[in-house]
C-alpha cells in the first residue's frame, strides 16, 4: 500500500515538474512581452555588426545587429536592455538565464544546437584570411600557413575553421577581435581568420592589411542568426517572422552596409 502511494506520488511530483518546466519555457515570449524588455547579450567588437563608436562625445555601442534588434524589439513592442560582454560569454549569458537571446554574429555549429535553437539567418558572409600586405607574396595557398601562427577569435566558428581547414598552421586564440588584427598588423600574428564583411570593414581602415587571395570551403556556419535557449519555440517563431520581413525589404543588407561605412569613420 505504501509502496503504491510512494509510486503515485512520485508520478504527480514529476508531472508537476514537467508541467512547470513547459511553461517557463513556453513563457519567454509571453514574460518578455509582460514586462516590456528582452535581455540581449553581445559582444561589440565585431564592426560593422556590433562596435563602439562616439556619438556627440559620448560612446555608444552600434552596428547592423543592434539596429536590427533594436528593429525587431520595437515591432515586438519592447524595448531592448543591452549586456555588453566578452564573445566568449555572450551564449553562456543566454543559456543561464542572464539573457534571453543572444546576438553577436553568431554562427550555428552542432554543438551549439545541443543548447539553442537558431533563427533563420539574417546574413551571411563567407570566411576569409587576413594577412599584412608585406607577406601577399608569401601566403599565396593555406599550405604556406604550416607552422605560422594565426589568430582567431576565441569561443568562434573561426576557431574551428584554422583548425579544420588550416591544420598545419598553429591557433592563436584571442578574446578581442580588434587585438587580434593589431596582432597581424605589428606582425606578432602572421593572419587572422574573420568573416569577409567584418574584414572589410578593418582592412579598408587599416592599409597594412589585406585579404589573401586564398579561398576557404564554405559552410553551413557562414550564416548567422539569433541564438535563443531551446524550449522557446513562441519566440523564435516570432523572431523568424520580424527577420523575414526585414530580409525581404532589404532592410538588413542596408544595415550592414551603413554600418560598414560608419565603422571605418570612427568605430573599433
Amino acid at each position: 500500500m505504501k509502496k503504491g502511494l510512494k509510486v503515485v506520488l512520485a508520478g504527480i511530483a514529476l508531472f508537476v515538474l514537467a508541467a512547470c518546466g513547459s511553461k517557463n519555457e513556453e513563457d519567454k515570449l509571453d514574460t518578455i512581452k509582460e514586462k516590456g524588455v528582452i535581455k540581449v547579450a553581445t559582444s561589440p567588437d565585431y564592426a560593422p555588426f556590433g562596435f563602439h563608436t562616439t556619438i556627440d562625445g559620448k560612446d555608444k555601442i552600434v552596428g547592423a545587429d543592434i539596429e536590427m534588434m533594436e528593429a525587431i524589439a520595437k515591432k515586438m513592442d519592447v524595448k531592448v536592455e543591452w549586456l555588453d560582454m566578452s564573445f566568449n560569454a555572450v551564449l553562456a549569458a543566454a543559456k543561464e538565464g542572464k539573457a534571453d537571446v543572444a546576438v553577436s554574429a553568431i554562427s550555428v555549429t552542432s554543438e551549439r544546437e545541443e543548447s539553442f535553437d537558431f533563427t533563420t539567418d539574417y546574413y551571411t558572409s563567407p570566411q576569409v584570411i587576413v594577412i599584412n600586405k608585406q607577406h601577399e607574396n608569401e601566403f599565396t595557398s593555406i599550405d604556406h600557413f604550416a607552422g605560422k601562427q594565426v589568430g582567431a577569435q576565441k569561443g568562434t566558428i573561426q576557431e574551428n575553421i584554422v583548425k579544420e581547414q588550416m591544420k598545419e598552421a598553429k591557433l592563436v586564440s584571442i578574446e578581442k577581435l580588434p587585438n587580434i588584427f593589431v596582432e597581424v598588423k605589428n606582425g606578432s600574428l602572421d593572419g587572422l581568420v574573420v568573416e569577409k564583411t567584418v574584414a572589410d570593414a578593418y582592412v579598408n581602415k587599416n592599409p597594412e592589411l589585406m585579404i589573401a587571395n586564398i579561398s576557404l570551403k564554405s559552410m553551413k556556419e557562414d550564416a548567422l542568426c539569433i541564438a535563443v535557449p531551446k524550449g522557446n519555440e513562441k519566440l523564435v517563431k516570432e523572431l523568424n517572422r520580424h527577420i523575414k520581413e526585414m530580409k525581404e525589404a532589404g532592410t538588413i543588407d542596408q544595415m550592414v552596409e551603413e554600418n560598414n561605412q560608419l565603422s571605418q569613420k570612427g568605430g573599433d
